[in-house]
């Protein structure tokens, strides 16, 4: 087993006791709740006739089911109104903090918290939400959690788990132009697979991480658990707290210095032992396109689709399914693929660099007439940044919608949603069938700035050759 690493202290550290089942009881520093997975979990609390225990450690917003296009109240969508004023009651009788619509504060669960210093290293963070993963860029060990265990955390701040193994994912070099951690992460669940990580940890450490920005790591970190992984971290440094520094939850000035010497000693050791080790050349690695129905079938813009002959035996059904359901031919260049929506957008790339990114290529350009192209902010706060930099200017000028706040066509548990088998270049996190809200709908994932250029040409295109 792994020895000395950040995720064997903060997970010592965090050990309440040892359970009969031989789990650990693992206490949570940090619960975020949204509108989807929390009314149920509260709906168990008053069966039990039990509290939250400790409220100020429960941090809610609402982003999974909003509109992006219009967010007056109450919502079109029954349901969503619903979602959302079982949340604001729930907050109000248990006195949970909540970042409501117009607050300021509002947006997707994994963006406001980073941006708030909420999310700091060390830390123990857990939310009903699979991309919980995304708060390790911080140095924390971040879970995604079920509704029941959403429930035991309200009422015991507390999760049974097995401790997972740690495997350090090293990645040396300087990326290409035109080269984003989207294209890194989907590299290496490529690599790996998307059962890679079943088990374990993943520590992502070498010169090509360091180099990375704060928000660049949480899109690297949000796609573990597509990779299998429980949960994926960088150890804190530099990048991290210049990050944090004067953000309203992070240690105050006096308490700065104190801090910053205890995220050091966390760290992994320079003689921490893994329980497994892979090292990546970032020059191997090139924009990504997903053709298939997993994270994991990715390849690089200028690659055909693989036939099956050459796909490992394992992997072959899984193509043969995805054949059929994208409708496209093996052995054809992934470039030129027709697309009919492109969104920019989630917790994966929803962030205000990666609007940035997008800014660049669609600049003085328009989009292609037969394209429905959108951008979404992921939380009010951003959407407030990227308007002070004049990019939605630039956005609505190439003919991109510019929205509100929230999770969009990530999921479309919301108004956006793919129509028929429309095929979506998308900056989220997920490919899967039926995840952008229709039955037959097909998604390709890649960087924010390939999805731009994808809006420009109408179709799959190097992003290299519009930079």
């Amino acid at each position: 087993m792994s020895r000395g690493t950040l995720f064997d202290k903060v997970w010592d550290l965090h050990t309440v006791g040892t359970l009969p089942s031989g789990q650990t009881q693992l206490f949570i520093g940090l619960h975020l709740i949204h509108e989807v997975t929390s009314p149920q979990a509260f709906a168990m609390l008053r069966e039990r006739q039990l509290s939250v225990m400790f409220p100020e450690r429960t941090i809610a917003t609402v982003d999974h089911i909003v509109p992006t296009e219009s967010q007056v109240r109450p919502f079109v969508d029954i349901l969503a109104e619903e979602m959302i004023m079982a949340l604001e009651q729930n907050c109000r009788d248990h006195n949970i903090t909540f970042y409501n619509i117009g607050s300021g504060n509002q947006g997707i669960v994994h963006v406001i918290a980073p941006e708030q210093g909420l999310t700091q290293p060390g830390m123990t963070i857990a939310c009903g939400d699979s991309h919980t993963s995304t708060h390790g860029a911080f140095g924390a060990i971040a879970f995604g959690i079920g509704t029941s265990q959403v429930r035991d955390v309200l009422a015991s701040q507390t999760l049974a788990l097995s401790k997972l193994k740690v495997r350090r994912i090293e990645v040396n070099g300087e990326l290409s132009p035109g080269v984003f951690a989207k294209d890194v992460t989907l590299h290496i669940i490529r690599k790996l697979g998307v059962k890679g990580g079943v088990g374990y940890a993943y520590e992502y450490a070498g010169n090509t991480i360091e180099a990375m920005s704060m928000e660049e790591r949480m899109t690297l970190c949000n796609m573990s658990i597509e990779g299998g992984a429980r949960c994926g971290y960088v150890n804190p440094d530099a990048v991290t707290y210049d990050y944090l520094q004067g953000r309203e939850f992070a240690p105050s000035a006096a308490q700065w210095d104190e801090s910053v010497a205890w995220w050091e000693s966390i760290r992994s050791d320079a003689d921490a032992e893994y329980d497994d080790v892979i090292v990546i050349d970032a020059a191997e690695i090139a924009p990504t396109v997903t053709w298939g129905i997993t994270p994991g079938q990715g390849i690089g813009v200028n690659e055909h689709i693989p036939t099956v002959e050459d796909l490992p035996e394992g992997d072959r059904p899984i193509a043969q399914e995805a054949y059929q359901y994208m409708n496209l031919q093996p052995g054809t260049p992934i470039q030129g693929t027709p697309v009919d929506v492109c969104f920019i957008g989630s917790c994966t790339n929803g962030r205000l660099s990666d609007l940035r990114e997008a800014a660049k290529v669609v600049q003085g350009k328009k989009a292609a007439p037969t394209v429905k192209a959108f951008v979404v902010p992921g939380s009010e706060r951003v959407k407030q940044a990227a308007e002070a930099e004049g990019l939605d200017t630039i956005f609505e000028a190439a003919g991109l919608e510019w929205r509100e706040a929230g999770c969009s066509m990530c999921l479309a548990m919301n108004p956006d949603k793919l129509q028929g088998n429309q095929i979506s270049a998308s900056s989220s996190n997920r490919n899967f069938k039926g995840r952008q809200g229709s039955a037959s709908g097909r998604t390709l994932l890649m960087s924010p700035a390939m999805v731009a250029a994808a809006a420009i040409a109408g179709q799959v295109t190097d992003v290299r050759d519009l930079l």
